[in-house]
């Protein structure tokens, strides 16, 4: 966050409630600061979590949570945690999602009915 928001980051909307769109969230960063973008592949129940080193592959399924938080000083993006493992410990941080696909991005990994803790 301390690097501002990223020049190619998609525009957010604050308030909003937008489907996924049909290509791949871009833009965003991961706590290293490495670009990171989400591609979702609903016919194969899987997410891609694609950097410039590598593309991670990942059953939704195996997704614990979804948890998100707004950035304070720009509301319109969020942090969104993905937990790929069983503890806090693999939780995989995106910085600068916009926040009219936050509740999709949770929908479409989660289901639409999860639990609210």
């Amino acid at each position: 966050l301390e690097k501002g928001k990223p020049e190619d980051v998609m525009p957010g909307i604050k308030g909003a409630k937008h489907s996924l769109p049909s290509t791949p969230l871009g833009g965003m960063v991961n706590k290293t600061g490495g670009k990171v973008r989400l591609t979702f592949k609903l016919a194969e129940d899987s997410l891609w979590i694609g950097t410039k080193a590598r593309t991670e592959k990942v059953n939704m399924s195996s997704i614990r949570t979804v948890v998100s938080e707004v950035i304070e000083d720009n509301p319109e993006y969020h942090i969104l945690g993905i937990q790929l493992g069983p503890t806090e410990l693999s939780m995989y941080w995106i910085y600068w999602v916009p926040a009219q696909y936050v509740d999709a991005v949770k929908d479409a990994i989660l289901g639409k009915w999860q639990p609210f803790f």
